[in-house]
């Protein structure tokens, strides 16, 4: 499972055609940039996958363009191109965010398997953010009398003591259970409860 693609970012013409066809004879969507300018004169904040980028080129820097990026509230995750002098560098990129750096000259299985690596972590983190907003969503259908009987049947609490509780009857809490469980889409409090841990975890 894999999302997104990946962006290489370098001035050197024959580095990024021969990424752009390693990363395509893969099946991995591929876009090259010679400069960071020009990835930044095409740069949409809801652009998602991996960012493969040299760290010293001509005109604005890698880590200079890791640090727009960082500013725009980015997503992309960013596998630095290093020689050998740069690896410094590189790690101080790494404790700002970045996902990893890879020495020149480098394999190509090893690079494709980083990209991947980094484009499943994008992909399920989007389902994650998908599975929240649905749960929220879920949680918001609810009118405050079904979540005052979610949260004490959460709690463990038998319908009889909930409807003493709110000081209605065991009917209506047992309508109101319903209600809830439909809405959430579960059939037990116990799936209940393991749907509402989710979104704590």
């Amino acid at each position: 499972m894999t999302e997104g693609a990946v962006y290489i970012v370098d001035d050197d013409e024959a580095i990024r055609d021969a990424l752009g066809w390693l990363f395509q004879s893969r099946g991995i969507q591929a876009e090259t940039f010679d400069s960071a300018e020009a990835f930044l004169a095409d740069w949409t904040e809801d652009r998602r996958g991996c960012m493969v980028l040299d760290i010293r080129m001509e005109g604005m820097t890698g880590l200079e363009l890791f640090e727009h990026l960082l500013e725009r509230g980015s997503r992309l995750q960013v596998i630095f191109l290093t020689g050998h002098g740069d690896v410094p560098m590189a790690v101080g990129a790494l404790k700002k965010g970045a996902r990893d750096f890879v020495e020149k000259p480098f394999n190509d299985n090893d690079l494709v398997d980083r990209v991947i690596d980094a484009l499943t972590w994008v992909a399920k983190q989007r389902e994650s953010e998908a599975d929240a907003a649905s749960l929220a969503s879920r949680l918001a259908a609810l009118t405050l009398r079904e979540r005052q009987v979610m949260d004490l049947v959460l709690a463990g609490k038998l319908n009889k003591v909930i409807a003493d509780d709110l000081g209605i009857t065991m009917r209506t809490v047992e309508v109101h259970r319903s209600h809830v469980f439909e809405k959430m889409g579960v059939r037990t409090a116990v799936e209940l409860a393991q749907l509402l841990s989710q979104k704590r975890g």
